[in-house]
């Protein structure tokens, strides 16, 4: 019997698990018209808060072919970033995604390790890859690409690797044969479960599979502007930077592995720290702490404000 071919898509994926990444699926660069619809009904209703920035270039989130000119693949990977280790009840608690080093910048290493790949198997590839820093629907395009569900609690959930995920994708001009590409798994799996919808401290998830900003926590504590409306305060169940309450009650979240990335492992000083701790840090060491991390982001005078509200 002769070998089997070993086709486009198969490569690719093999080189994206062998840079650690935990899934791979690739789609077609095209009009995402039922989620741009999904997106523009949630924009009506005022449900991204502050974050005006969603409203602009709906086109070409809805288009990656608008957003990368020439476009016809979309690779969509996934990472595992579930730690180790967990804060010490009690304190203060930071977003797992946030524990270790910026996920920008890991992702974004590693996606251009797999674009140089593609481009050193398949001849002159034009791409760009993207890390939850541009207008891309990062996670439709991962559904479109069979990595998984959108869950009641808005993220993506894979049925092998639960949502402690990070979302990437390279958009580029390879395009491969029709049967190559992969198709969406038609099942969502979160049947009659409605655990993230109970847990929620602050009732964001109005109903199934929506999500009103002006009440996430998540957005509280990062993206607001100035303090945390006094509605809040004492709701926060503990989260000083982000929120995992409607992923850690959720069912395919139940046992999860710990990601193989050591670069997203947080220091053991960050896992024990109390509040007292959190109150103690001065502007240098909050900068020393935290430079290259994700809670950079919300920087130090707001993470001293959310210490407030909780």
């Amino acid at each position: 019997m002769g070998n089997k071919s070993v086709s486009t898509a198969d490569i690719i994926r093999k080189r994206a698990l062998d840079l650690a990444f935990d899934a791979c699926g690739i789609t077609r660069a095209e009009f995402l018209g039922e989620d741009a619809a999904r997106l523009e009904d949630w924009l009506r209703r005022d449900m991204h808060a502050g974050m005006k920035y969603m409203e602009r270039h709906i086109d070409k989130r809805a288009d990656p072919s608008l957003l990368v000119p020439g476009a016809k693949s979309v690779i969509s990977v996934l990472l595992n970033y579930y730690p180790k280790e967990a804060q010490t009840e009690g304190g203060p608690m930071i977003a797992k995604y946030a524990y270790g080093r910026d996920y920008h910048f890991v992702m974004k290493e590693k996606l251009l390790k797999l674009l140089e790949f593609v481009r050193s198997e398949f001849g002159r590839v034009e791409g760009r890859v993207f890390v939850d820093s541009a207008p891309v629907l990062e996670r439709a395009l991962a559904v479109k690409a069979g990595l998984g569900w959108i869950g009641k609690n808005t993220m993506l959930i894979s049925r092998k690797h639960g949502s402690f995920v990070f979302i990437g994708e390279i958009i580029c001009d390879l395009e491969l044969p029709d049967e190559e590409y992969d198709e969406p798994r038609a099942e969502n799996y979160c049947g009659t479960c409605t655990r993230c919808l109970e847990a929620c401290p602050v009732g964001a998830l109005v109903k199934p599979y929506l999500l009103d900003s002006n009440r996430c926590i998540s957005y509280l504590t990062i993206e607001k502007k100035g303090n945390i409306p006094s509605e809040f305060k004492g709701k926060l169940a503990g989260n000083l930077f982000g929120c995992d309450v409607c992923q850690d009650v959720c069912p395919w979240n139940g046992n999860p592995k710990p990601t193989r990335v050591e670069e997203f492992a947080p220091t053991g000083k960050l896992l024990a720290m109390s509040q007292d701790d959190w109150r103690a840090l001065d502007r240098d060491e909050f900068g020393s702490m935290f430079s290259g991390s994700a809670v950079s982001r919300a920087g130090y005078d707001k993470t001293k404000d959310n210490l407030d509200s909780l």
